[in-house]
């Protein structure tokens, strides 16, 4: 997919050429959110969509995560569903997948109504104080960040054409 530079990217560019900067960290990533390469976050505070708590810390570093964060009314989500839904299928003995659902006209209940009715696969949470958001510099929903078993990004995304099994064999140990 062929991305159109923004006024912000280009801006973005401009200043960090001023300043001397080569956005290489930046290279694979959109606008926008946790630069690629960039070592996971800490989060603790999410929950399950049950209410019990869900630590993302204790996962990550463990072996690849893929990570979106959704909402039920994002037509980009909708979009990516299926792409995600297989990449589970085909790597979910290899990969844990974590749908971080977005606290925006969102609730728990209404995110797991979502989930039972379309039969989804995975590990489903809600961000209710926005820790993970915060920590991720989530700039949209639709938003995936793909970790290696180390904890380091290796991919981040955004939108409803993304390449989720490409995002996830960079996860994966080289063979």
């Amino acid at each position: 997919m062929t991305r159109r530079p923004t006024l912000r990217s280009l801006v973005g560019l401009a200043a960090l050429s001023l300043a001397g900067l080569t956005p290489l960290s930046r290279a694979a990533a959109q606008d926008g959110g946790i630069a690629v390469g960039a070592m996971a976050p800490a989060v603790s505070t999410l929950e399950q969509l049950d209410g019990k708590t869900f630590d993302l810390s204790a996962v990550v570093g463990k072996r690849p995560v893929v990570m979106e964060f959704w909402a039920t009314w994002c037509p980009l989500c909708r979009k990516l569903e299926p792409a995600l839904q297989r990449a589970r299928e085909q790597y979910g003995d290899r990969v844990m997948f974590v749908g971080i659902g977005v606290p925006d006209n969102q609730s728990p209940e209404r995110q797991r109504t979502y989930i039972e009715e379309r039969k989804m696969s995975g590990t489903f949470v809600f961000d209710r104080e926005r820790a993970a958001m915060k920590a991720y510099k989530v700039p949209h929903t639709s938003y995936v960040v793909v970790l290696d078993g180390s904890g380091k990004v290796v991919y981040t995304g955004v939108g409803g054409d993304q390449d989720i099994d490409a995002a996830v064999r960079r996860a994966l140990p080289a063979k």
